[in-house]
Formats: C-alpha cells, structure tokens, sequence
C-alpha cells in the first residue's frame, strides 16, 4: 500500500469533474489526509501539484526520531544546567576561600573585632555619636590640618574622592582649594551624610557631592578620580583589600592616595593602639592591591601622611 501526500498552494485549485473523480478521500494517518490515487494528477489552471508516494512505516520513523530529538535536547539542556549551578557553586566556593585566605579570625581584643588582616586587627567603627570629637576645635592644633592640606598639593579643578568623609571636617576645607573641581564625600553611616547635607544646604556649597558606600564598596566610577585620601579611617575598614581595590579602580593613571594614620612607631601619639598605624604595615598592605609609597611626608605633629601611586 502506498500513500499519497499532497503538496500545494491554498490558491491551488482543481478545474475538471474528472480531475475531482479521480481523487478519493479514504481517511487519515497519524493526524493526516491520506490521499488514494488512480491517476497521477496533471496540471491545474497555472499551479501544479505534485503527489509523492512515501511508505507509511516512513511515518513511523518519523515520529521515532522526533521523539528521540526531544529526548537528547532535554538531556542536553539538564545537563548544561547541571554544569552551570556546579560552576556558581565552585565560584561562590573558591570566593569565600579567598576570604578565609584574606582574613584570619580569632578572638577580639577590647577595641578590636577579631578579624586581622596581614596580621592587624581591625577596629570598631567609630559611630555618627563621635561626630563633635571630629569637630573639636583643637584638631587644628593637634594635628595641624592647615599643613595636612598643603601637603596635598591640589589643584582648581581636581576631582577628590574623601573617603570616610565623617562630618565632613576635611571635606569642606578641601572644596575650597578645589573651586573648578569637586569633592565626593564618601561615607556608609547615612547620619554623617546628613550632618554634611545640612552644611551644604547652609552654606549653599556647589562642590560637595556626597556618596553613600557600603563597607565593600565606596560606589566611586572607574578612573574618575585624581586623587582619594583617608584620614584615621583605614584602621577601621571591615573590608581593607575589597574598598582598596575599587579605589585603586576609581583612580586615573596619574592618581593618588593619600593616606593619614596616627604612627603607631610613637608611643606619645594619645590614641589607642588599634587605632594607629605603622608605616611597615600600611606599606605592606597598599602593596597587596597594587599600590606603592611614594613618599611619606614627616611634618605632621601625631600622623604619618604617606602617598601612594599605582605600580
């Protein structure tokens, strides 16, 4: 037995009786017309339709090999998801075995946390409840702000990048050495924001745009900053080499970070140890994200204000 499938247009039409005769309808296969010929078929008005014999087991094969298709693309596709959760959760593995490998833990001192990193415990954030220590009028004195500044060296139009900015102490000092430039004030603690939108607000500041960070990451665009400073701050980052790196990222190829730490190498400096630094260790730290000294300027009366590039 063989059957008849039909191939032709909808505009295809049939224009004899005898043509009509000559095809008779017998049922259907597998969802299709089945067509019984006794006389191949000619020519109709301009189009032509052709009838191909096919064996029906071909339908069966058919169907066969479509079911198989199915099959091997649904094993493809289970196992391509298979090797793709295997590969987030290597990924998510080796990230929190680089942390592990990144900071050590123990327990924490009275000041401390109880992470270190290259051997230094980190310290307690100091809150937005310290803001007026950051305010007293004798930092100037102490720690003669005025020449911290002048060590800066900066330029009208340069773009400043203050990170840990508090209550905006140096913020607003720096914004009027930079008047065709800016400076963002980076800080993850939304009441320091407040306290320097009020100052801006108040003293109609133009230059000052504030950024809140998280303690990863300081949200600074790459290569969009000439220069990033802390001051007293790094001691106190929960994620050292994660902020450092984005920094390092933020800045442009000229850039630099400055970097004031109470020295920890003077013990007459009156700050609790956690919160000191010594040059040994911040130079070895700067290194593991690509930074080096380039200077570390001596005329400050409690801190180091050291200078780094990219390597």
């Amino acid at each position: 037995t063989r059957v008849w499938s039909i191939h032709c247009s909808t505009e295809t039409k049939v224009t004899t009786q005898r043509d009509k005769t000559n095809i008779q309808k017998r049922g259907s296969h597998i969802g299709k017309i089945c067509l019984i010929s006794t006389n191949p078929l000619q020519k109709y008005a301009s189009r032509t339709v052709n009838l191909m014999p096919v064996p029906l087991f071909h339908w069966h094969i058919s169907c066969q090999c479509l079911m198989l298709i199915r099959l091997l693309s649904l094993f493809l596709f289970l196992a391509l998801l298979s090797t793709c959760e295997a590969q987030q959760k290597s990924a998510s593995t080796s990230a929190s075995a680089s942390a592990q490998k990144t900071y050590t833990f123990r327990s924490s001192s009275r000041d401390g946390i109880g992470k270190y990193y290259f051997g230094r415990e980190i310290s307690h954030v100091m809150g937005h409840f310290g803001a007026s220590w950051l305010e007293r009028t004798e930092r100037e004195q102490e720690e003669n702000v005025s020449q911290a500044i002048e060590n800066m060296k900066l330029k009208p139009n340069e773009v400043i990048a203050d990170i840990g900015a508090g209550s905006g102490y140096y913020t607003f000092r720096m914004a009027k050495q930079v008047p065709e430039g800016k400076v963002l004030a980076v800080d993850i603690q939304p009441e320091m924001l407040d306290i320097m939108r009020q100052k801006i607000k108040k003293n109609k500041i133009k230059n000052v745009k504030l950024i809140q960070a998280t303690e990863e990451n300081p949200n600074l665009a790459k290569n969009s900053i000439d220069m990033a400073m802390m001051v007293d701050v790094y001691h106190e980052l929960s994620y050292p080499k994660e902020v450092m790196r984005e920094i390092v990222s933020a800045l442009k190829p000229n850039g630099r970070f400055i970097l004031l730490e109470y020295r920890l190498e003077d013990p007459k400096v009156p700050i609790k140890r956690l919160h000191k630094m010594s040059l040994e260790q911040a130079v070895t730290e700067m290194k593991a994200v690509g930074l080096k000294l380039q200077e570390n300027i001596g005329n400050l009366p409690w801190q180091h204000f050291m200078v780094f590039v990219k390597e």
